[in-house]
């Protein structure tokens, strides 16, 4: 699937990563990832970080996310600078889908 220059939606396995989130890792290469993150109300992105830039957009529904310890609420249309290393997460406040833009890829995302 790495460096697939045509990735069909109806082609990519979502990956249930258990508590209300579905995940699916779309278009990649080793310099940027494109993945899906499906949230059913009240599931919670657990605070995290790691060695990525990574952009979010809210495709549909509401969130509360925390950024390097700074709390809001984001809605559709709305987008989320994480740098390299900064700690965030988030909670689910209205199912929604996050379109997630990582540089570079994420590794532990993908077993090719």
């Amino acid at each position: 699937m790495k460096d697939d220059r045509w990735v069909y939606y109806k082609d990519v396995q979502p990956e249930d990563q258990g508590n209300g989130v579905v995940r699916r890792v779309l278009a990649y290469n080793s310099e940027v990832m494109t993945v899906e993150n499906r949230f059913q109300k009240g599931a919670i992105g657990a605070l995290h970080h790691h060695p990525h830039t990574q952009i979010t957009y809210v495709v549909s529904g509401k969130f509360e996310f925390e950024i390097d310890g700074v709390k809001n609420v984001v809605t559709a249309g709305d987008t989320l600078l994480k740098t390299d290393g900064v700690e965030h997460g988030c909670v689910c406040l209205e199912e929604g889908i996050l379109l997630d833009i990582f540089t570079p890829y994420r590794e532990d995302f993908v077993t090719d």
